[in-house]
């Protein structure tokens, strides 16, 4: 492998953690909190899980420790998208392990939760980690989006926890694969299989966070690269003073990204989903907002802007739920006569005799190519692929009609053209920011303490994050504090619970507070790139969103 200066560089970084995990496992005590329960529905939730349900939240703090320091054999998965600081978290816990026993040994899944199944492993050597110490992506031991839900991958999960004779597997993954790690500790439990099952909070969309679990991997990284990238769209805007950019962020299931790249680049338009659909807003009135905003800057001689949009916006708007569900279920129960009509016009056509007269009014606002891509674009199910419907665009021709109709009236006599972005992929794999780099090593190490004590069914998790890392504070929550019941297939089951945007919360109203001013001035910040040397005012800062949801906590 060929290694840039900076990929260099950052291998000599050594990451900062706890004080209390610096101490010999001997003298870190496990201190219990009470009993807990879930986020809902306990009453259905607690029958399914009588074995790992009311567990309490484990602490670290400094005593004495009864533990056998006998050599454990560990086994990880990194479990769907990529998420930056990854690797630090398997090298917290490979360091973990060998600190209170040399002769433990720890194995990577390659390929993610199939390789689990199937038991295609390599031993993670000190050499491959630090290989991969401070760096982007899972490249270390790859990852996948497989599910252990069948009998038959639990029975493989079994037959590869046997025959490796693992003291504990660790899932690295989002709210789907902590879910997947509280049912499978439930059922090892259940049938007397003693591997310990860890679940470790990842996802760069920031949806899976809590009291003691104050932010997923990743979302600090992936957030300063979207800012410096929208930070420079916004400065070459200002510039050329001739471009609307439309830019597209992740975030299907919550506008975490959205609201904090705003509050870091103050855009003229950021659309936040929860608020969509706290207000039931309509497509009509994003567009007037948005067109409002392009005329007012307009009459100041500004015919340049910046709008953000979460990917998953659309599914919030009712009207355009609405559409969605009766789409999928006209091309669900005609799918024959559906496929024989060889053009759009023909589809368009059969569509709107297929679903009420306001969803076929709404499907023909749209412009032809998005509306095209509603009735092409579907997974095997037959259902719509939403995330990957081009809002960025549909927006884009929403408002340029709307915009027309006002220089008719005499109302709107700038200029208007667009530019559309989509920034995804590009935050996924980045070297991990300072605050990255020291969490994932922090939460690895605090996995190897909830393996050392015995616990199965939790999840790693490290707060008091806006304090220096020294003072940072591990613990260990059960997964299924964190759990609800949700409609799935048609059918009720236990999940981890997403956490969406709190729109009385401090970093929302932050935000709405402000947003007025920029949508009409030029108020643009340019964060610039991830710095990771220097002043700790630039290197190690945490997301704003931290800081302000710390801000309110600690006024209340």
């Amino acid at each position: 492998m060929t290694v840039s200066q900076l990929h260099k560089a950052r291998y000599t970084y050594t990451p900062r953690f706890p004080a209390i995990l610096e101490e010999p496992i001997e003298s870190i005590a496990m201190q219990k909190g009470q009993a807990t329960t879930s986020m809902a529905h306990a009453e259905e939730i607690k029958p399914l899980f009588p074995h790992t349900y009311g567990k309490p939240v484990i602490h670290f703090v400094k005593g004495t420790a009864h533990i056998d320091k006998k050599p454990l054999r560990v086994g990880t998965i990194l479990s769907g998208g990529q998420a930056p600081g990854g690797h630090n978290v398997i090298a917290g816990l490979y360091d973990g392990l060998k600190k209170a026993n040399p002769g433990s040994k720890l194995f990577g899944f390659l390929g993610g939760p199939e390789g689990l199944i199937i038991g295609n492993a390599i031993e993670i050597s000190g050499e491959i980690v630090d290989r991969y110490r401070n760096t982007g992506g899972f490249d270390m031991i790859g990852s996948g989006r497989a599910k252990i839900e069948t009998p038959e991958q639990v029975a493989g999960v079994i037959a590869t926890v046997k025959r490796m004779e693992l003291d504990a597997v660790v899932i690295i993954g989002g709210d789907d694969s902590n879910t997947n790690a509280a049912i499978l500790s439930e059922y090892f439990l259940q049938h007397g299989i003693a591997t310990q099952i860890i679940g470790v909070p990842k996802t760069i969309d920031g949806d899976l966070k809590y009291d003691m679990l104050e932010t997923s991997f990743g979302f600090d990284t992936a957030t300063k690269i979207y800012s410096d990238l929208i930070g420079n769209i916004a400065r070459d805007a200002n510039s050329a003073k001739k471009y609307w950019h439309f830019i597209k962020l992740m975030g299907r299931f919550a506008s975490h990204i959205a609201l904090e790249c705003a509050l870091r680049t103050q855009p003229n338009i950021c659309l936040i989903s929860e608020e969509v659909a706290e207000k039931k807003m309509t497509l009509k009135q994003i567009t007037d907002i948005i067109a409002d905003a392009v005329v007012k800057r307009a009459n100041r001689k500004e015919n340049f802007g910046v709008v953000l949009i979460p990917e998953g916006v659309i599914e919030f708007i009712p009207e355009m739920k609405q559409l969605i569900k009766e789409l999928n279920a006209a091309m669900a129960q005609y799918p024959d006569a559906f496929n024989t009509l060889e053009t759009f016009k023909q589809q368009k056509a059969w569509v709107e005799q297929h679903i009420n007269p306001e969803s076929a009014a709404l499907f023909a606002s749209m412009p032809e190519d998005i509306a095209a891509e509603f009735l092409t674009d579907r997974d095997p199910h037959g259902n719509l692929q939403v995330s990957r419907i081009e809002t960025e665009h549909l927006l884009i021709g929403l408002v340029k009609n709307r915009l027309a109709e006002l220089k008719k009236e005499g109302t709107y006599t700038g200029k208007f053209s667009a530019q559309a972005h989509f920034f995804g992929y590009e935050g996924r794999a980045e070297f991990p920011s300072n605050f990255d780099a020291d969490y994932c090593y922090a939460l690895g190490r605090t996995i190897f303490l909830l393996i050392a004590n015995g616990l199965t069914g939790y999840i790693a998790s490290v707060y008091n994050l806006t304090a220096p890392p020294i003072e940072w504070k591990p613990c260990g929550i059960p997964l299924t504090k964190l759990m609800d019941m949700e409609l799935r297939s048609g059918e009720k089951k236990p999940v981890i619970k997403k956490t969406v945007i709190d729109l009385n919360g401090k970093p929302f109203k932050t935000f709405a507070a402000q947003r007025e001013r920029w949508a009409v001035e030029t108020a643009y910040i340019f964060p610039g790139p991830i710095q990771y040397f220097g002043p700790s005012e630039l290197c190690d800062i945490p997301s704003k969103t931290l800081l302000l949801e710390h801000e309110k906590r600690q006024q209340s």
